[in-house]
């Protein structure tokens, strides 16, 4: 699958600081120790829909991890998945009459686009579910091998508990993991398991449904959802990687239970040395939702003349471990702080930057605070409205400071 252009980045004097990030596993902001290669992976979109804050949000998140690795030395291999086969795609394409590979199709070129627009630098590898289902009915075939696979009328699932550290990625009790398992697609109660939290690693073929037949041991049919990211992300980055990314709503059981597929199928543990992720996005108070019907979607914002840097913004001014919600207000604030900071830089001279820009490397080096980075470029343009200072170089540094670290194009 073809990821979007990538934007250009600005190189800068120095050398950023390295990266600590908080990790869900461990409840701990800890340093990140990649070696010369940064590997990261991030759950991408189930394409019914395209991009609303939410997601910007959470990609913006990573992008920042991105960016400040590249700035630290580091080559970064990062990955990210195309869900584009799911129950809630086809659900949509049933609902809509229309077929469900052509709106995933649809979706993802929209995603693409508003990626570009605002500024997040592209997946090494961007792949879709379909194109990698030979590899993800492999990985299914050696779990049935190694004794942690199960058939279920046909199905195939996962016995999460043949990892003996099942659980320590969000390290809750049962009853909430039974709880969350049931909100968020799994099927608890379903007849014939071996114990309610065992998740799907492969269906078989359903009528009008789509399905493979695949060189694998298997049924005609189409992968589970977790299995997918692990099989991914193990195939293009190895048994252990330095990030695992998406938003809290992926902790469980996505994350927890990819995370222990791969360490069966690998034997390998960790399955990432940090899991991280971004808090939940919600509109004028109220959690955003489709079933609540009020999503903020990236594309008819930029469709009604908002600047995609001014969206970017205000995501910046929310740290990403938050839940916070979305108003036009944050919107309004971020183009004024925008048209700030372009006035200031399009003058002839101004103050210093040195200290700017290296406040700035040390804010996102410090579990990725975006705000304080903001607040550091923000100090440096109230001096220069003050006094313009004489550094004729120091507008283009900030400039470049706040493209190359923060995405934002001045």
């Amino acid at each position: 699958m073809r990821p979007w252009p990538a934007p250009f980045v600005p190189a800068l004097p120095g050398r950023g600081v390295p990266l600590r990030l908080h990790d869900t596993a461990t409840g701990e902001v800890r340093p990140t120790a990649p070696g010369p290669s940064a590997r990261m992976y991030v759950c991408g979109i189930t394409p019914y829909d395209a991009t609303h804050i939410g997601h910007a949000a959470t990609y913006i998140t990573f992008d920042l991890v991105h960016r400040a690795w590249l700035d630290a030395g580091h080559d970064v291999h990062y990955v990210q998945n195309v869900t584009d086969v799911d129950d809630p795609l086809l659900e949509r394409a049933q609902r809509d009459g229309q077929d469900w590979a052509e709106i995933a199709d649809r979706e993802v070129a929209l995603f693409r686009e508003d990626m570009t627009a605002l500024g997040v630098l592209p997946p090494r590898d961007y792949v879709g579910v379909v194109e990698s289902v030979d590899l993800i009915a492999g990985a299914v075939a050696r779990l049935v091998e190694s004794g942690a696979a199960y058939d279920v009328e046909g199905d195939t699932y996962f016995a999460v508990h043949s990892d003996p550290r099942f659980g320590s990625v969000g390290s809750l009790d049962d009853d909430t993991m039974l709880a969350l398992f049931d909100e968020r697609g799994g099927d608890p109660r379903r007849p014939g398991k071996k114990h309610p939290l065992d998740c799907l690693l492969w269906q078989s073929a359903r009528p009008g449904e789509p399905s493979w037949e695949t060189g694998a041991a298997l049924p005609a049919g189409r992968p589970g959802w977790h299995l997918e990211c692990a099989a991914i992300a193990l195939d293009r980055l190895g048994p252990t990687i330095d990030v695992q990314g998406g938003g809290t709503d992926l902790v469980f059981p996505h994350h927890e239970m990819s995370a222990s597929e791969a360490h069966v199928l690998t034997g390998e543990w960790p399955f990432a040395r940090h899991y991280v992720h971004a808090g939940m996005v919600g509109l004028d108070g109220e959690k955003m939702s489709k079933s609540k019907g009020n999503l903020v979607f990236v594309s008819r914002l930029r469709a009604a003349g908002r600047d995609p840097m001014a969206v970017r913004l205000a995501i910046l001014g929310h740290h990403y471990r938050t839940d916070w919600s979305w108003t036009e207000d944050d919107l309004v604030a971020a183009e004024a702080r925008l048209a700030r900071w372009q006035d200031a830089v399009s003058r002839p001279g101004g103050p210093a930057a040195d200290d700017t820009v290296e406040a700035v490397r040390r804010h996102l080096a410090d579990d990725l605070d975006a705000p304080g980075a903001l607040a550091a470029v923000d100090r440096w343009v109230a001096e220069a409205e003050r006094n313009r200072g004489t550094d004729e170089a120091a507008p283009g540094l900030v400039s470049r400071a706040v493209n190359a670290l923060l995405g934002i194009r001045l």
